[in-house]
């Protein structure tokens, strides 16, 4: 029970990204500076963490090993990404993000090819291209009904153009995230824990964030008290609070894959949080009927996802060879 008490509450503080973000929108904050405040202000949390654990050179010495990789992914997998979700927050409600941001499962699991594994053949170790799993895409129908029908009824109340806006950085973001991150991990291999890894890719994103702040300096200015206050709001909860809280939970149970797919599953509680802080805090309208069927198509794909999964994982590891799944 803890480790799913744990996941909710991870869900809880990860929504946060997404009301603050529609907060700052509409207090007439650029989302330029939603995106780049967030790093900034989780540079030193992340660095107190790390020194914590002693682990700051190491990461120095991973970090100069390979600076044009750590820049590059980790401008894709941070710098992409959230620039992408925030853009797409100035076009549409949080709930709205949140739920259509789910389609990263789908995302992750269709760029599996662009990952090798290494297999045993012949007695010698060789490098073999990943498949896509395609038994992890059946329910994958589910989370791309419930966008389609959100995405289809929000357009129609707004310019096309807008409507593209919205979905377009949404799905920009659900590939560059995986794919700066794994591409990551595969360079660091097991050599650094998460949160060095988060931290060296928060450090080699800086240059963007920076970039991006010199832009939004000369287009809209400087962010305002209130914009600043939020954006550290973010990094905290979602940046800091959420990570650890996920992470402590699936440690808890990384040896038993059932429990493990219902902790995972926790996550879509992410949209109906999101929902609910609109409404309660931002004096949101409720959605129509059809939005509300759209995020419980894709609450129930990410939970029949997270879930098959890994009764999937487990069988293979219990009786096939153990690369012959992919992540």
């Amino acid at each position: 029970m803890k480790p799913i008490l744990l996941g909710l509450l991870a869900a809880f503080f990860f929504a946060f990204t997404f009301v603050l973000n529609q907060s700052m929108e509409l207090s007439g904050g650029s989302w330029i500076w939603s995106a780049s405040l967030r790093y900034f202000f989780m540079l030193p949390f992340l660095f107190l963490i790390v020194a914590l654990r002693k682990k700051v050179n190491f990461l120095w010495i991973e970090m100069k090993a390979n600076p044009f990789s750590w820049i590059l992914w980790s401008t894709i997998g941070f710098g992409i990404f959230y620039g992408g979700i925030c853009l797409a927050s100035a076009y549409g409600p949080g709930w709205l993000i949140a739920a259509t941001w789910q389609i990263t499962i789908i995302s992750g699991t269709l760029i599996t090819p662009l990952f090798y594994e290494q297999i045993n053949q012949g007695g010698s170790m060789n490098k073999v291209r990943r498949k896509i799993p395609l038994n992890s895409l059946i329910f994958s129908f589910f989370i791309i009904v419930g966008v389609l029908i959100m995405q289809i009824e929000h357009a129609s109340a707004m310019e096309f153009k807008d409507g593209l806006l919205c979905l377009i950085p949404i799905i920009l973001a659900s590939v560059a995230y995986p794919l700066g991150n794994r591409k990551m991990i595969e360079i660091c291999g097991e050599r650094l824990g998460v949160f060095e890894r988060v931290l060296g890719m928060t450090i080699a994103s800086i240059p963007f964030w920076i970039i991006l702040s010199v832009i939004g300096v000369s287009t809209v200015g400087l962010p305002n008290k209130q914009q600043i206050v939020q954006a550290g709001m973010v990094a905290i909860f979602s940046g800091i609070f959420a990570t650890i809280l996920f992470f402590k939970a699936t440690e808890l149970v990384k040896n038993n894959m059932a429990k493990l797919g219902a902790v995972e599953a926790t996550q879509s509680f992410e949209v109906l949080f999101a929902l609910i802080g609109e409404i309660l805090f931002l004096s949101a309208d409720l959605p129509t009927i059809l939005s509300i069927t759209g995020i419980c198509f894709v609450m129930l794909g990410m939970m029949l996802h997270s879930i098959f999964s890994t009764k999937i994982s487990r069988i293979k590891i219990k009786g096939w060879h153990k690369n012959d799944f992919c992540d």
